[in-house]
């Protein structure tokens, strides 16, 4: 009997409020993301703001994993490695940053708000997590909440064009990037995870910002190189110390879901910073979306059969 519980308490994962903490620290972190780049393709090019930013962070990533003496990751590791690269190095920056030089941060808050809900589906096809249905019930309803939100201080989701499409691009991108990089990081580390992610790119990533730089430099001001400076040290790398220390905590769907917040605070940030106009709904919304968001993380993952035997040692 005892035999059979202790395999029931490993095969079942438990909610970690330290989870969700990393988690909610790491949505902080990101959700300055969109009203900065929105500030820097003020005076920079998308090109450079995409893969500049990733540069610096690289750097920053080689100088920490050489100061600590982290050990290579695996072949099995580095071709995991290359999806967490594609989608958070260099996907979600270039796309977004292409989108913002067409778009609102308010707008771009709408389509990103269903990221949560793409990461929760990404996890429960790559990982055996399986949420009930109150948790994807909480799921639907907080990304509807949060792109009412942000669309009742925005554009709206009318008249989808081409920005649109590399929003969806982002969220697809940071859907996988996310997943796989939580999953890597219970096996490298959170920090380690990010870093060895950066420098993989970082061959491209260097090319495209000296192609970037010949076709001319950035004619920027003192506010698009601190919003730059902010993307490349904080959104690119920093943020995902926390982020993947929550998601490798999990359960990572249920940690996921913290990312409903994130419309909330970027179009906070994007009132107090680029001056977009802050109403009565963007009280009334945030409750609602903070209450999907709760919702969501309280609810518990389905046992698993007796016949899912716990992972084997």
């Amino acid at each position: 009997m005892r035999e059979h519980s202790s395999a029931t308490a490993l095969a079942t994962p438990v909610l970690s409020r330290a989870g969700l903490w990393w988690g909610l620290l790491g949505v902080l972190a990101f959700s300055f993301t969109v009203p900065f780049t929105r500030i820097a393709v003020g005076g920079m090019s998308p090109l450079f703001i995409g893969a500049g930013r990733a540069v610096i962070a690289a750097a920053l990533a080689a100088a920490a994993l050489a100061f600590t003496g982290q050990r290579l990751p695996t072949a099995a590791q580095w071709g995991r490695l290359a999806l967490v690269a594609v989608g958070v190095v260099i996907g979600f920056p270039f796309l977004t940053s292409y989108a913002l030089t067409a778009s609102s941060a308010s707008h771009g808050a709408v389509i990103i708000a269903i990221l949560p809900a793409a990461t929760a589906a990404m996890t429960v096809l790559r990982t055996r997590e399986r949420p009930p249905a109150a948790f994807w019930t909480a799921a639907v309803l907080g990304a509807a909440a949060a792109a009412a939100f942000a669309a009742a201080n925005g554009s709206g989701l009318t008249g989808l064009g081409w920005p649109d499409l590399l929003f969806f691009g982002a969220v697809a991108a940071g859907a996988v990037g996310y997943t796989e990089g939580g999953l890597l990081a219970r096996e490298l580390g959170a920090w380690q995870t990010i870093s060895w992610a950066l420098v993989l790119a970082s061959p491209l990533t260097a090319a495209l910002t000296a192609v970037s730089w010949s076709a001319g430099p950035p004619r920027a001001g003192l506010a698009e190189w601190a919003a730059f400076a902010y993307l490349a040290a904080v959104s690119m790398y920093l943020g995902f110390f926390a982020w993947y220390r929550g998601l490798a905590l999990g359960p990572m769907a249920q940690v996921s879901q913290t990312q409903l917040t994130q419309p909330v605070m970027t179009i906070a940030w994007a009132t107090l910073l680029l001056g977009e106009p802050l109403g009565w709904t963007t009280v009334a919304g945030g409750l609602a979306v903070i209450a999907c968001a709760a919702l969501a993380v309280r609810s518990r993952l389905r046992p698993k059969r007796s016949g899912w035997a716990s992972p084997k040692r």
